[in-house]
């Protein structure tokens, strides 16, 4: 019997008072159908999305582009963070690959807004935080 069985059997009979084999796999049964549900590729696109998030940079930017509300041009996202035009660009295209933010080209400027997605994660990041 693995360490990780042995250690759910007595926390089973912790919880049940008893711990028969048949709990032991029904409980093992129900954990793998908690692991497929969420599915491979699910959890290799949302680490990508917190990936994205993991750079002081990053997530500066996606920040103020929610609070902005708004699109902002490059020139003003540089702005904000200390870093050459280079980081800026690697960073925000990291940001669009990730689905956190889009941009658009407006004549000779590049412009870029936060998503949906960028939204719900700082909304939810910023209830998080005790102030």
């Amino acid at each position: 019997m693995s360490q990780t069985t042995d250690r759910l059997r007595r926390y089973l009979a912790d919880e049940l008072g008893e711990c028969r084999s048949e709990d032991v796999e029904q409980r093992l049964d129900e954990l793998g159908t908690l692991q497929a549900a969420l599915g491979t590729e699910r959890v290799e696109t949302e680490l990508d999305v917190l990936s994205a998030l993991a750079s002081e940079t990053r997530y500066t930017l996606a920040r103020v582009l929610v609070a902005a509300g708004e699109e902002l041009c490059v020139c003003e996202l540089h702005a904000v963070v200390d870093v050459s035009e280079s980081g800026l660009s690697h960073a925000l295209s990291t940001l669009v690959d990730a689905g956190l933010v889009e941009g658009r080209k407006d004549g000779r400027w590049k412009k870029y807004r936060a998503t949906n997605r960028a939204v719900a994660l700082v909304t939810v990041l910023e209830g998080t935080v005790d102030e």
